[in-house]
This record gives C-alpha cells, structure tokens and sequence, in this order.
C-alpha cells in the first residue's frame, strides 16, 4: 500500500492523502479478455503510446488548458527530485524528503517505472505546456481502493493546476470503466478536502489509523466519487480496519 497524495493547492485548495481497500457492491476485476474493468474500443494512438483496438491504456497523455499530463521518463530525474525534495510539498507523504539524484531514480522505478509496464495505471507527470517539465504528480491507482493523489511544487500551489489536472484525469479513468475513486487527507491538512471537493468527490467517514513509516496517529477523511451511476456505493474498509470511525458533522 501507499497512502497517498499531498501538497496544497489553489485558494484555500491543497492536496490529498490515500491508501487501499474494499467497498459494497464491489465492482467485477476481470471480464474475460483483460485484467481490469473492460477493453477500450477506440482505435489509433491516443498519446502516451497506449492503445489499439481492443486494448486498454497505460497513462495516456492528456492536455487542459495549461497543462500536459502525461508519463514520467528517466529524463524527468531532476525535475522529480525537486518535487520530491521539498520538505512542505512532502509532510503529509507517507515517506520522507528525498537529498539526491539516486533517490528520485530508486523512486521512479518503484512508482512510475513499474507501473508503464502493467495493462492499465494512471501515473501522471503534470507540466506546463510552456515547457513540458514536470512540477508535481497525479495517479489514480487500480487496487480495489482506486485511491486519487497528487503532488505539486510549492511555487506552483494556489493556481487551481491540481484541480484542473484532477477534472482531466477523473474523465479520463470514467471512460476508461472504473466504477469509483477514492481519496483520503490528514484532517490537519483540510485544504487537501477542497481539492477533492473540486474535482467533484464527497466526504464519506473518518477513522484513525497509526501512519507508517511516520509512525503517528493520525485522524484521516476519506472522500469518494462514484463515476458509474451507483450512488450509494461507499467504500467501507478503512472505517472496518478502524476502531476509531465516526462521521464529522459540517465537513
């Protein structure tokens, strides 16, 4: 697991803390011909180098009105170290500040590398479409959780780019078949609420949980967004996993 997501955003916006898990309803992870939730149709190249008929996408690269998302590649290194290196963007990260060049390489192969490899991830790069170099990340995962995060370098925070990357991608992975997102923040971090709020999720619970590799207590909010019509789906592992849960009035 990776609990994650992170920075703060536009006007009273900020980031995104996550993890794992289970829900009612729970949507099928198979449908005979690929491993995820069913084939896209379209043909030709879509960008990112992802799809033909009948195939599903791999990170396929998006644009909005400022920015291109798209995958990372070894030659994005330095920007990645700078987006990783910033002690503010990285203090409700469930890892700590990397110092060097080797680090941000360990890091994406882990999170980026490994997953161009796999049928279907949604592991973003965001840039301006100034100069296509990377300020921070986006992803939504295809564990059973579908946990939305992202990152954002400070001197970028305050400008709605988050928001704007978040409503590109939640399209994206809705055409894509999947049923739901998630996403949780550390409730001393409730700009990262807004951000969610933005981008059209919903406050669901919020529960307890020691945070690793941290190692503190702390009180999470978990939001959803439900993209396939079942709205009453709502994703109840964490609160199960949690001995503390409750729901907060007015969030």
């Amino acid at each position: 697991m990776w609990l994650c997501a992170f920075c703060q955003e536009v006007s009273g916006k900020s980031a995104v803390q996550s993890s794992r898990h289970l829900v009612f309803a729970r949507p099928a992870l198979y449908n005979g011909e690929n491993p995820t939730y069913g084939s896209r149709k379209n043909s030709g190249n879509l960008g990112g180098g992802e799809t033909v008929k009948g195939t599903l996408i791999n990170t396929p690269t998006l644009e909005t009105g400022r920015l291109i998302l798209r995958k990372f590649t070894e030659r994005d290194l330095e920007w990645l170290f700078l987006i990783l290196h910033d002690k503010d963007v990285n203090q409700f990260l469930p890892w700590y500040p990397i110092d060097s060049i080797e680090e941000a390489k360990k890091f994406y192969e882990e999170r980026y590398a490994s997953k161009y490899v796999q049928p279907q991830a949604y592991a973003y790069a965001i840039c301006l479409k100034t100069d296509d170099h990377p300020i921070g990340y986006i992803k939504v995962d295809m564990e059973e959780h579908h946990d939305f995060g992202y990152g954002l370098r400070r001197e970028f925070w305050h400008q709605g780019l988050v928001t704007e990357a978040g409503k590109a991608v939640i399209a994206q992975v809705k055409k894509d078949g999947l049923p739901y997102i998630t996403a949780t923040h550390d409730r001393n971090n409730p700009r990262s609420g807004g951000v969610m709020r933005n981008v059209g999720m919903k406050y669901q619970y919020s529960y307890e949980e020691q945070w690793q590799p941290k190692n503190f207590l702390v009180t999470f909010r978990m939001y959803q967004l439900n993209l396939d019509g079942n709205t009453d789906r709502v994703y109840k592992k964490y609160w199960d996993q949690s001995a503390a849960h409750f729901i907060e009035p007015n969030v």
